[in-house]
């Protein structure tokens, strides 16, 4: 039986645009109470206006292990339980070959797609073991899946090392009833495109999955029932760039 949303307290990080922004518009929609963090403070103020259901916004940089820290107390303190994560805060570098890529670079990459997902991670655990239940999902990418010359050596590592981590979470509380999805898309039509080396055309982008689609999958992992855990899923661009042009 697939679950009710009405009522889940849903935390979306990176929800001030691409794909956690589409999910947090989309699960309020179905009735969920979405706390919606994101670094910039316009834009969260912008999706307010967008989320007709119950909601908190929190500005955030989930590299700042302490204000995830606090952001997920706030979030406990105003609703009293946190349902689901969906982590899909993550940034990449232009200058991501292995001839330019700088060690401040490869920094940054990891401090906020692996190091960012920890933290958060690792803040809602122990609320959800507490409340026997719980859902985490961890936006990842094809490049968690399959090595990616095109995303670079340091997002490839990040989403790799996310991978393995939300297993991770599965192995270690599962018996607490949590369940931790990586959640693995294709290339998508979001604004981290922007940073690509070699620009992506309208064509191209109009091709690939967009962030509605990927709302719609997130809200069917959070419907699956309690007993079912969905430990991956990787999805692509039927047009895949990758299998037509070695994109």
């Amino acid at each position: 039986m697939v679950q009710d949303l009405t009522n889940k307290v849903i935390w979306v990080t990176g929800a001030t645009s691409g794909i956690g922004e589409a999910a947090a518009v989309h699960l309020s929609h179905q009735g969920a109470r979405i706390v919606a963090s994101g670094r910039r403070e316009d834009r969260l103020q912008a999706l307010t206006a967008r989320l007709p259901s119950p909601h908190l916004t929190i500005p955030l940089d989930v590299a700042d292990e302490t204000a995830v820290f606090s952001s997920a107390k706030q979030i406990t303190e105003a609703f009293g339980r946190i349902d689901v994560l969906v982590h899909s805060a993550g940034l990449n570098i232009t200058e991501r070959s292995w001839d330019e890529i700088t060690p401040s670079g490869w920094n940054e990459v990891i401090q906020v797609d692996l190091n960012g997902a920890f933290y958060c991670n690792q803040a809602v655990l122990p609320v959800m073991r507490d409340q026997k239940d719980g859902l985490i999902i961890n936006v990842s990418s094809w490049a968690g899946r399959f090595v990616s010359r095109v995303s670079g050596g340091a997002y490839s590592a990040a989403k790799h090392g996310l991978n393995a981590m939300t297993e991770s979470i599965n192995q270690e509380n599962c018996q607490f009833g949590i369940r931790a999805t990586a959640l693995c898309p294709g290339e998508v039509a979001t604004e981290i495109l922007d940073r690509r080396p070699v620009p992506v055309s309208t064509e191209d982008r109009a091709r690939m999955v967009q962030s509605e689609d990927v709302a719609d999958l997130i809200e069917h992992i959070v419907r699956t029932p309690p007993h079912v855990c969905l430990n991956e899923i990787t999805i692509s661009p039927t047009w895949n760039r990758g299998y037509i042009r070695g994109a």
